[in-house]
């Protein structure tokens, strides 16, 4: 099964110089946990706080790892907890798309001295698929599931619009995304975060 953190990344990810467009990935990463996490009923936010609702595994690992950290944690406002949860996830779910055959890792050198590494499609279907959605979403001025309206807010509070629609207008994609993401208190509490990073 492809996460919203899979999708998140697969979308990030240029799929012709295998590298990162986004700004604050990790970020996005957290509030797609906490989306994720919300959907399978184990959080909500209770008196401004996340809080742990159910504590029972959900079967993916880092969803359950995750879990358990703010479960034996204090408390925290949406933000923070957004905060913490997508700290140094990058290469975890690069490895992991790897080892499943969804990204494929290539090794690379810039001006044949400086090395770098890329990671390509290896299977596009998953992404593929999301961004299908996500069209149709924006088309509509909404989301036919949750798990779409869950993508399309985590694609507006990074500002990923220019990356995943370029070659539509990005004002009216922007506006139809705020449209699909409004209610999202994990997509709303992602977005503060990234402005509260380029604030910094």
């Amino acid at each position: 099964m492809v996460s919203l953190v899979d999708e998140l990344l697969l979308l990030s990810y240029d799929d012709t110089s295998g590298r990162n467009q986004a700004s604050y990935l990790e970020l996005g990463f957290g509030g797609a946990i906490m989306l994720e996490l919300t959907m399978a009923e184990r959080i909500d936010v209770v008196d401004g706080r996340v809080r742990v609702v159910d504590a029972a595994p959900t079967g993916d690992a880092l969803l359950d790892a995750v879990l358990r950290r703010i479960g034996e944690d204090k408390p925290r406002k949406p933000q923070a907890v957004v905060q913490r949860a997508g700290k140094g996830l990058t290469q975890i779910v690069l490895d992991d798309l790897v080892a499943r055959g969804v990204l494929r890792f290539k090794r690379d050198k810039i001006l044949g001295v400086f090395p770098f590494h890329r990671y390509l499609p290896d299977d596009p279907a998953a992404e593929a698929e999301a961004r299908a959605r996500l069209r149709t979403a924006v088309d509509a001025g909404r989301a036919l599931d949750a798990r779409t309206a869950a993508l399309a807010s985590l694609v507006y509070a990074l500002k990923m619009e220019g990356i995943v629609f370029p070659e539509r207008n990005r004002r009216e994609t922007r506006k139809a995304l705020k449209a699909i993401s409004e209610g999202s208190w994990a997509g709303d509490a992602t977005r503060k975060a990234v402005e509260a990073a380029q604030a910094a």
